[in-house]
């Protein structure tokens, strides 16, 4: 399968309601300040609006291992704005580029997992500890724009490192 966008996310900015959870939108543009639409608490009131965190990535053969194991989490479920189908998660570390049509990002560090979980209606307090250890290692991936642009669902997602195509990242 070709690396691609699979969905859009993102979270309005709404008094008084808290959690993950982002809605899918048909296109979202990007700029260095994140995805247009999209707030996060967390990065606007305790990082700054941190650029290195503009983005949260998540891969759908992540989400599927994640379902394997029990853990039903769906694309935006965990605040991801983009979650990409065709490739390996794997494939993405730090320092990794991605042209995504017009756009490119590079991934700069892992999403840790927190508590902010618990509020996910299938995990709650109760499974919440156990949940937070699966994410361990496996919580997506933080992504600065490098290029903004205008993306959509099922647009190519072309993996580069130090401008040098992988020719198979999935």
């Amino acid at each position: 399968m070709t690396p691609h966008v699979l969905r859009l996310s993102v979270k309005p900015e709404t008094p008084g309601e808290f959690g993950l959870r982002k809605r899918s939108v048909t296109q979202l543009r990007i700029t260095a300040a994140g995805a247009e639409g999209d707030y996060n608490r967390y990065r606007a009131e305790t990082l700054g609006g941190d650029g290195d965190q503009a983005l949260l990535l998540m891969t759908q053969d992540l989400l599927d291992t994640l379902g394997g194991e029990g853990w039903p989490v769906a694309p935006g479920d965990l605040g991801e704005n983009l979650t990409l189908g065709g490739i390996r998660e794997s494939s993405l570390s730090p320092g990794v580029r991605m042209r995504l049509g017009g756009a490119e990002i590079e991934i700069t560090k892992a999403c840790v997992p927190c508590t902010e979980t618990y509020s996910l209606p299938y995990i709650g307090q109760e499974r919440g500890p156990a949940f937070v250890r699966a994410l361990v290692g496996r919580r997506g991936w933080y992504a600065r724009v490098l290029t903004g642009g205008l993306l959509h669902p099922q647009m190519p997602v072309e993996i580069v490192r130090e401008g040098v195509i992988i020719p198979d990242a999935r």
